[in-house]
């Protein structure tokens, strides 16, 4: 891996600064005023063990500059979030062999949002594990989706 998570613990007092003056939790654990388990850190991102966790090895990435929510963050540090995130599903699979991986990106209240720092969740899933979709998947012919193509086509 490329990056340090130094000693995997980021202690509280730990110089770092994050780049906002609103309060947030993951703005506070940059700037070393709280602790997180930290297992990758880069110029751009981090990614910590949630302190919340559902399964093992549940996993935060967040970028270092501070944007509340996919629509705010900036287009390079979105693609650095992505990248580590990518990494970082990559050392999951190779330490923790999960039968398989979910990402969560939530954004604003409505969308489950509840931390109002971008952060994707790596979440390790095992068969049988307790986490089921939220919704049932029901398709729907394709001719009904033709209004809405037409007002989302770029």
């Amino acid at each position: 891996m490329t990056g340090s998570a130094a000693d995997g613990h980021r202690p509280a007092g730990a110089p770092r600064t994050a780049d906002t003056a609103v309060a947030c939790v993951f703005c506070d654990i940059l700037a070393g005023r709280l602790a997180a388990a930290v297992v990758y850190e880069d110029a751009r991102t981090m990614a910590f063990l949630d302190i919340t966790a559902v399964t093992d090895g549940h996993t935060l990435v967040i970028p270092k500059r501070h944007a509340a929510d996919l629509w705010e963050i900036d287009e390079d540090d979105a693609v650095a979030v992505m990248r580590t995130v990518h990494m970082m599903a990559a050392r999951i699979r190779e330490v923790l062999d999960p039968a398989g991986l979910t990402l969560f990106q939530a954004n604003r209240p409505s969308g489950w949002q509840d931390v109002f720092h971008l952060h994707v969740h790596l979440v390790p899933r095992a068969e049988g594990d307790r986490l089921h979709r939220p919704w049932v998947a029901r398709p729907v012919e394709l001719p009904l989706l033709e209004p809405m193509r037409r007002r989302l086509a770029c």
